[in-house]
């Protein structure tokens, strides 16, 4: 069976319209249940948008059972608001109550025509390699992908060669993703504190998982309630589990800077890894002792410096007299 897909919504009518029609026109969208969590409004403002965002989902149920267009579809409407954490960690539970695998989209995910199938593809083909724990549909860089007919090697050491379509990596990425439940169960914990967290981890740990520096993910357990997916990013650590990755992404985050990805501040800086999902269909091999790959984790390493943003030469006048004037304010 087709895993389902799982979307986690809030109060972005346009993003969400855009993430449902991409998902429809997907190869595979006419076999794959779809279950939507919308999470409910903090304020009069905030409601009004949940509604607007309801009643669009509502639209989209009805014409999708006139049409065929998913298998199913199934609408969960939270009577208050919940926060994005909880609405993700419950909603992931309750969809595991009766399936064994999930794919998990948020409210500004497009993915590419063939997403479903590549993710359903990792499913079947890693179900019984346990070190594998989790699917990404995004990546931080654009590898050179195998054309149609090319038949990649399947030994285990060429099966992170950046020519090979895939690759695995530590690092978990949150946008257009999927597990399988035995693997979440066992492993997922919604930590409450920083040092609950970080129980048991090295300062070389610690190193390797902010890739020495340049991803300083670890601040994200400062914050209250901590994310989800840094406390994902940590279990994958901690059991020495692997991520799944594309060598292209196939799915486009259009929620940066309210969905602007930063062209309002084109004129500043740009997302580096903000780019087109991958237009043809990815296939995926098994690899019986899959391993990551240094080479592919220093190309991560400078992707993700400065979280990928890149900055014209105005943006760089522009950050250094901010800095210097917040380091002024400061002392």
């Amino acid at each position: 069976m087709n895993a389902p897909v799982t979307l986690f919504v809030y109060n972005r009518a346009d993003n969400t319209k855009k993430t449902l029609d991409a998902l429809l026109a997907n190869t595979m969208a006419k076999d794959t249940a779809l279950y939507v969590f919308s999470d409910g409004g903090k304020d009069e403002k905030s409601w009004k948008q949940v509604m607007e965002v309801r009643a669009l989902l509502h639209q989209v149920k009805d014409e999708t059972e006139q049409k065929g267009l998913l298998k199913s579809m199934t609408l969960i409407e939270r009577p208050e608001n919940i926060y994005l954490e909880r609405n993700i960690t419950e909603g992931i539970a309750q969809v595991f109550e009766t399936h064994d695998r999930i794919i998990v989209l948020e409210d500004d995910i497009c993915t590419s025509p063939y997403y479903l199938q590549y993710m359903n593809q990792a499913f079947d083909l890693y179900a019984n390699v346990p070190r594998v724990m989790h699917v990404a549909g995004f990546t931080n860089l654009s590898l050179p992908v195998f054309s149609k007919g090319s038949q990649p090697s399947t030994d285990a050491s060429s099966s992170s060669d950046p020519q090979y379509p895939f690759y695995f990596t530590p690092h978990m990425s949150g946008w257009g993703w999927g597990t399988w439940r035995d693997r979440w169960q066992q492993h997922f914990v919604h930590y409450k504190t920083r040092e609950e967290a970080l129980r048991g981890l090295t300062a070389s740990d610690l190193d390797a998982l902010q890739y020495g520096g340049v991803f300083p993910c670890l601040k994200s357990l400062d914050k209250r309630p901590i994310p989800w997916d840094i406390c994902w990013e940590i279990a994958i650590y901690k059991a020495n589990g692997l991520c799944l990755t594309p060598a292209h992404t196939l799915v486009r985050n259009i929620g940066l800077q309210r969905g602007t990805h930063f062209r309002a501040f084109s004129i500043l800086q740009r997302f580096e890894f903000d780019r087109e999902p991958l237009q043809q269909p990815l296939s995926l091999t098994r690899i019986e002792n899959p391993q990551k790959d240094p080479r592919i984790e220093a190309l991560f390493a400078e992707a993700i410096r400065d979280w990928g943003i890149r900055y014209t030469p105005l943006g760089k006048i522009i950050r250094f007299l901010y800095k210097k004037c917040c380091s002024s304010t400061a002392s």
